[in-house]
């Protein structure tokens, strides 16, 4: 049980510096919250929006799942986690972008590109990975001579690139971005070199690079 030390000595420093030197803060979002951005980002523990753009309480609005995955409008009255979320920043938070982030290294986009495993272990992993099914066949016909490696690095972007096209199956989503009232952008990290990419058309360029709404 040693290791849940690290989480209270983390949360110690966090109340240190957020409520004993900088209390205004969450006196402010005591009162409510109006974050601008809505990032859909995967759950790997590597890869955590806050921390990688530097943010403080207050402004992202942050879904997590497996792959940053962004699921077909499909309103049907059962449970849906991701559209929820997305229902809520979106409708009621009025967030004015929404940024599909992707990652290397994803175990998500690894097991879509293996293919179904057919047994307990991925119960929930191949039925969720379906939703991009599109990018692994795009994959396999572009990069079929490339190696297992290589391919799951190009279906990382090419995830994203599907996640943006499904987004727009929520009207709520397409209307806002129709008059201009929201944003939406794919963007990948690399964990290794610590670099962080936007989707420019159909290409992938470094963040500062991009043309920015």
């Amino acid at each position: 049980m040693k290791e849940i030390k690290k989480l209270i000595n983390g949360y110690e420093r966090f109340h240190q510096d957020y409520f004993v030197e900088n209390p205004d803060l969450y006196q402010d979002l005591f009162q409510g919250q109006s974050p601008k951005f809505l990032i859909i980002s995967c759950c790997d523990s590597r890869v955590h929006p806050a921390q990688i753009m530097s943010t403080e309480p207050g402004d992202i609005f942050v879904i997590r799942n497996v792959a940053n995955l962004v699921p077909i409008n499909e309103d049907d009255g059962k449970s849906h986690g991701t559209s929820a979320a997305m229902e809520f920043a979106i409708k009621h938070l009025k967030v004015r972008h929404v940024i599909i982030m992707g990652h290397s290294q994803c175990g998500g986009i690894k097991a879509l590109m293996e293919g179904d495993h057919g047994h307990e272990d991925y119960g929930f992993i191949d039925p969720w990975m379906k939703n991009v099914t599109e990018a692994r066949e795009a994959i396999l016909s572009k990069h079929g001579d490339k190696s297992f490696d290589e391919q799951c690095a190009h279906c990382e972007k090419e995830a994203i690139g599907i996640s943006l096209k499904n987004i727009m199956t929520f009207p709520w989503v397409k209307e806002r971005v129709d008059t201009g009232n929201l944003f939406v952008h794919g963007w990948y990290f690399d964990i290794g070199s610590g670099s962080l990419l936007g989707k420019e058309g159909v290409d992938f360029k470094p963040i500062n690079e991009l043309s920015i709404n």
